[in-house]
């Protein structure tokens, strides 16, 4: 079995959903395995990873807006304030959704249904340099 590891970069804009399923068929591809299991791994609290719809955009604007509404930013009880107004729901985000994925390679692809894509979901308000690990596993 062979073993790889790569590093990416994403930088976001603030709240929302950001793609980056290419980049990562890109890496794994040119990894020359046929068969194995991909882990994306996120390096922070405050933004997570999921696997989502890639066709129509109203799904991830509706998902952004569902997690607005189920943690707002002005909740009174939060005590951890110290980074602003959005830091702790983005924390709870962060914990309500995943920070690491794991996609089996099949024939040297990804294998995602037709309508899925990977993202990550940035739960801050301002723009951050995000961290995912990519680890490949296979022959």
């Amino acid at each position: 079995m062979k073993q790889f590891t790569h590093r990416i970069q994403v930088a976001t804009r603030g709240k929302g959903l950001y793609p980056i399923t290419g980049e990562i068929e890109k890496w794994a591809h040119g990894q020359s395995v046929r068969t194995g299991l991909l882990t994306v791994f996120i390096q922070h609290t405050s933004a997570s990873l999921v696997i989502q719809e890639n066709a129509d955009p109203d799904v991830v604007h509706d998902l952004d807006e569902f997690f607005s509404r189920i943690v707002p930013e002005d909740a009174p009880w939060y005590r951890h304030t110290a980074e602003g107004p959005d830091d702790m729901p983005a924390h709870i985000r962060a914990a309500l959704t995943q920070t690491q994925l794991t996609v089996p390679i099949i024939d040297s692809r990804l294998a995602l249904g037709t309508w899925q894509g990977i993202y990550v979901f940035e739960h801050r308000s301002r723009s951050h340099r995000r961290s995912i690990v990519l680890h490949l596993a296979g022959e």
